[in-house]
């Protein structure tokens, strides 16, 4: 009996839509407490070729939310450790393994090489540089965020309006998991519900779940759901970018807190005079930029951009 015969039975799979999922790519961003169970559940499907990013390794703190992991993993690359977990579970299927972060250098390319995107990152600024991109490809985004007992998955781009169409201000708050912590069993959950709505997207099943956010609070067991097909999408918006030495770059971290900046051209000031240079605003996460951005782009004249500080090494690990 074929692995796949109790998804196949349903009318929405059958063989066809089994030949869909084999021949389909996933590219999920972030080997963490979401992908944990997104990773397992779409090779366990039969997507034919799974791209795994993070540049992390695994730390003992990880291990109660992010179940891919074991005790002996600890130290060991998550993207290399998630890949193997995958190949041992479906040996039909090519898994690849990039240890690195999401940045706006290697990013393109990597889209557009994928049928659809899973943003199981804990970084909103990798959120939105995911719905950036995927909303110029044409490619659909599955998006989640996790805090404490609650969050939400949504399913943007491709045919559906962007994340900053729905959220299109600047987080309140720069809580993380790290910061703020959150239970196991919600991420477990809406991970899953990641992994169920990319299953449908490619599948091509209707309703798509483009276009809907669902909320779950698992405090006082609320779950919402919203339909934002018709959001506009933001007419001003700050990209995150790497800079370039072309460009006008402050580092908002002070020298005690970021002894190197982002760039070797960077600043600390802002400028008192316009220049017709792009102003890159760089921070650790983005968002101290961010808020800079919106409060300076009253009167700065030229186009604002944002950097967060992360890694450009890429490891690649492509055995099936």
């Amino acid at each position: 009996m074929s692995r796949y015969a109790r998804q196949m039975q349903l009318p929405a799979v059958g063989a066809t839509g089994q030949q869909r999922l084999a021949a389909a790519s996933v590219l999920v961003v972030g080997a963490g407490g979401l992908a944990a169970p997104a990773l397992p559940l779409l090779a366990g499907a039969g997507v034919g070729r799974i791209t795994v990013l993070d540049p992390d390794t695994v730390a003992l703190s990880n291990l109660h939310r992010q179940t891919l992991f074991s005790e002996a993993d600890v130290g060991a690359p998550k993207a290399a450790i998630a890949a193997a977990r995958m190949r041992a579970l479906n040996s039909e299927i090519t898994v690849t393994a990039l240890q690195d972060a999401f940045s706006p250098d290697m990013a393109p390319a990597l889209i557009a090489d994928h049928d659809i995107v899973l943003d199981c990152a804990d970084s909103y600024a990798a959120s939105y540089l995911a719905s950036d991109l995927c909303l110029a490809a044409g490619v659909p985004l599955i998006s989640a965020s996790v805090l404490g007992h609650g969050g939400y998955v949504g399913g943007f781009c491709g045919c559906a309006p962007s994340l900053r169409a729905v959220f299109p201000d600047a987080p309140d708050s720069g809580a993380s998991c790290a910061t703020a912590g959150v239970m196991g069993p919600v991420v477990a959950q809406i991970g899953a519900m990641q992994a169920q709505m990319s299953l449908q997207v490619l599948l091509g099943a209707e309703p798509s779940p483009l276009g809907t956010l669902v909320q779950v609070n698992t405090t006082g067991w609320h779950h919402a759901r919203m339909d934002f097909h018709d959001a506009p999408e933001p007419t001003r918006a700050f990209a995150f970018v790497t800079p370039g030495s072309g460009d006008l770059i402050v580092e908002l971290r002070p020298e005690a807190e970021a002894p190197t900046p982002v760039h070797p051209s960077a600043r600390r000031t802002l400028p008192d005079a316009p220049d017709p240079r792009r102003l890159v605003l760089a921070c650790a996460t983005g968002l101290r930029a961010w808020r800079t951005a919106e409060e300076f782009s009253k009167t700065w004249p030229g186009e604002i951009a944002l950097a967060a500080a992360t890694t450009t090494h890429v490891t690649k690990d492509t055995s099936s």
